[in-house]
């Protein structure tokens, strides 16, 4: 048996269908892009806002709270509509996002949206932060966990590397790294632009324990968060193997194109089409 009971794993498949949804058409009405980033990820965003993080919409400023950041910044889409399902703020002001004098601009703002921990987009800064929110809870004897989710191609940036190596050194089992690996970044895939592998080696040898899943299983998600820290005095990385794109179609899926291309309304009728 998995550690989601059968009406908590069918309630996550559906908030990630919602999710999903309502990426796809935030997108579309703003003609702007990377959506195939912020679908990669929406299962993650999902289990940790449905099931796993201590935040509370109604106090999104509680000293208690868990910490979430999200490092790549261009997937700004999936992080509003999940805020916006958990109840952060109403869904219909998702129909300003990317338009001028909107608060949701495409790059996430935490001085602009509830629930927002972190004003994120340029690439390598999240898990630097994200260790300084880690360390703070370690040094005040706090007990909120900190959660950053990076792309794959923000780990060919030194400031990673740098965040990496601090962390595993501080010991801070309270933060969980957790990389989107969708192996597609701006200009190709992964392993011709800037290979990674043996990947979680690299973790291990900075004084990370590592587990890999299928970034897409729930179950396998909930898990690994449930297992955190996987060893005592070290920091935990999940890498989580996604697909970029994930539910937009399968034309588009698992594409460059997907980082670049706004859907068009037949993409948001059909994956509206899979609520019901």
């Amino acid at each position: 048996m998995g550690i989601l009971l059968k009406q908590e794993l069918a309630d996550l498949e559906k908030k990630s269908r919602q999710i999903r949804a309502s990426a796809v058409e935030m997108v579309c009405n703003s003609h702007s892009a990377h959506l195939g980033s912020a679908l990669s990820m929406v299962d993650l965003l999902t289990v940790l806002y449905f099931w796993y993080l201590k935040v509370d919409p109604k106090n999104p400023k509680d000293s208690e709270r868990d910490r979430f950041v999200l490092s790549k910044g261009h997937g700004g889409s999936g992080l509003y509509a999940t805020l916006a399902e958990k109840g952060f703020f109403p869904k219909k002001e998702l129909e300003t996002y990317g338009k001028d004098g909107s608060l949701f601009a495409v790059h996430p703002s935490s001085k602009m949206v509830p629930g927002v921990e972190a004003s994120t987009g340029s690439l390598g800064h999240g898990l630097p932060i994200g260790l300084g929110m880690a360390l703070a809870a370690k040094l005040d004897g706090k007990p909120y966990r900190t959660v950053v989710i990076t792309s794959d191609g923000e780990c060919d940036e030194g400031s990673t590397w740098e965040a990496i190596l601090a962390a595993g050194h501080w010991k801070l089992d309270n933060l969980i790294c957790i990389v989107d690996y969708n192996k597609i970044q701006s200009f190709g895939r992964t392993e011709e632009v800037m290979d990674l592998e043996p990947f979680a080696e690299k973790f291990r040898s900075f004084n990370w324990s590592v587990c890999e899943i299928n970034g897409h299983n729930h179950e396998e998600i909930a898990e690994a968060l449930h297992k955190a820290p996987l060893e005592k005095g070290k920091p935990t990385a999940i890498i989580a193997h996604t697909v970029k794109g994930k539910g937009w179609s399968a034309e588009m899926e698992n594409t460059v194109e997907s980082h670049y291309t706004p859907p068009n309304q037949n993409d948001v009728d059909r994956l509206k089409s899979c609520l019901s």
